[in-house]
């Protein structure tokens, strides 16, 4: 049975992540698991980027990105689970690999867009590099539809 459950959450894809928080949802009701939602922000830190913003605008960015989560997760994770909320920045993959080693997670449920095989081949998927680089079971929920 799963103890920790990590699910990436993208806010700027709207119905995008709810199908993939709906399954964890009922996998942490299960297993009597805690919930891990998981927002990653660009790296606004990168010196490169950092010079064309006012120097509290990660924090402010990641103090708005927490509010909306938090409503995301209110109004998507049952009362009787457990869960917390979690604004990291940098490469999503490797930051949502680094919160399941850190939280200890034994799932990651990872909603996936519907790409084209070129889309695949030029871009590559978050969803992919997770799967192919998590020492731990990914469930990767496709959209409907």
């Amino acid at each position: 049975m799963y103890k920790q459950i990590l699910v990436p959450v993208d806010l700027n894809e709207k119905g995008f992540a709810d199908k993939a928080v709906e399954l964890a949802v009922w996998h942490a009701k299960q297993s009597n698991a805690e919930l891990h939602l998981l927002n990653v922000l660009p790296g606004i830190h990168m010196s490169m980027v950092s010079s064309y913003f006012p120097k509290d605008a990660a924090k402010k960015m990641k103090e708005d990105v927490s509010i909306q989560l938090n409503e995301f997760a209110a109004k998507f994770v049952d009362e009787e689970v457990v869960y917390k909320v979690h604004v990291s920045e940098g490469k999503p993959y490797v930051t949502i690999l680094d919160y399941a080693e850190r939280l200890g997670a034994d799932l990651i449920v990872m909603p996936s867009h519907k790409r084209s095989k070129i889309d695949k081949v030029m871009l590559g998927s978050v969803a992919s590099k997770v799967v192919e680089n998590s020492p731990i079971n990914v469930m990767v929920v496709k959209p409907q539809g």
